[in-house]
């Protein structure tokens, strides 16, 4: 059975991997794509890689003899659009973060109960065969318990090339949602431990000169299930020139009643440290999974994903993690060292 899908916002270049991925996949029949943004209309037709159909979202949701719908606009902007979306019997798949306020992700998850619709994201952590592996080897036991985790997540900043929405009040959402918001579904995969508490988390204006207001730095300190720790900073603070190729990007270590796993984005393999034995270890990485995400989301409407898989439930989970680790952050409550 062919799913007929549209595509809802292009102000993220995410959306043109899942654009893409829609227009070549026999199971998918890409049916529409809006953009109420005129400008965006404007660049899209001149790079010629994209057919706008509408210029009006919900128009298009009228309109459009579509099943599902991918979600790329500005953050602020998708919760509201995923909300129609499922208030008009669609399912929907978005660009990460799926909402900006806790109030959305909730009304998103009724509405997806009541009308039986699968939510997806474009999670793609999970489709790398480094943390594929990692996850593995968690599992297997090999470091024994997870009692400690860092994770760095740190982004270049683009000022002058990034979309310029993403440092417009109101626009944005906040840093740890955006991209913390892997970290918040890929440790509990990795793991099987859920998020149980926020002990710390900040944001601050890391670039003043620059982009004024904007708090492009983030930090949180969290808690496992089972008690342990978790540090991670998700700042945009990586040099432009090094872009998304520093050794540090998406680096995870995770550190066992056993012995210690590292991995990072840019690396080869798995380093492992394992109590007993002198010498490191070095795991090769699973294959990868490229579009694993889309996959994972049309096995959920099919009813049909495997153990591992990206599904609405842990999307949903994902998205109120991430958002109440950003209130928390938000709320700006500290305690003054004497």
């Amino acid at each position: 059975m062919t799913l007929r899908i549209a595509i809802a916002g292009f102000r993220h270049g995410h959306i043109m991997d899942l654009y893409r991925r829609a227009a070549e996949h026999p199971a998918l029949q890409l049916v529409a794509a809006c953009e109420e943004d005129e400008a965006t209309r404007a660049q899209l037709a001149a790079q010629g890689q994209v057919k706008i159909t509408h210029s009006n979202y919900l128009t298009m949701l009228r309109e459009a003899p579509c099943d599902a719908v991918a979600i790329g606009d500005y953050f602020a902007r998708r919760g509201a659009l995923a909300i129609a979306a499922l208030e008009h019997g669609k399912h929907v798949i978005s660009d990460k973060p799926l909402a900006t306020s806790l109030a959305e992700v909730e009304r998103i998850t009724e509405l997806a109960a009541a009308n039986r619709l699968c939510v997806g994201c474009m999670l793609d952590l999970r489709d790398n065969g480094l943390y594929i592996r990692t996850r593995e080897l968690v599992r297997q036991g090999i470091i024994g318990e997870v009692k400690a985790i860092s994770f760095n997540g740190q982004h270049p900043l683009l000022f002058g090339s990034r979309a310029g929405w993403y440092f417009e009040p109101g626009k944005h959402g906040g840093t740890l949602n955006d991209i913390g918001i892997h970290a918040f579904d890929a440790l509990p995969w990795i793991t099987g431990l859920q998020f149980t508490q926020i002990n710390a988390a900040r944001c601050w204006v890391a670039h003043p000169e620059l982009c004024g207001t904007f708090a492009s730095a983030g930090q949180v300190m969290l808690t496992l299930e089972n008690g342990c720790g978790v540090l991670g900073d998700v700042s945009y603070l990586t040099p432009d020139s090094f872009a998304y190729r520093n050794p540090q990007y998406w680096r995870m270590t995770i550190w066992g009643s056993q012995g210690v796993l590292e991995t990072a984005l840019n690396e080869k393999a798995i380093h492992l440290a394992v109590n007993g034995e002198g010498e490191m270890r070095c795991e090769q990485p699973a294959p990868n999974r490229p579009g694993g995400y889309l996959e994972a989301f049309l096995h959920d409407i099919e009813g049909s994903s495997a153990a591992g898989e990206l599904d609405t439930c842990q999307v949903l989970r994902a998205a109120s993690v991430a958002l109440q680790v950003q209130a928390a952050a938000d709320d700006t409550k500290t305690t003054l060292i004497v």
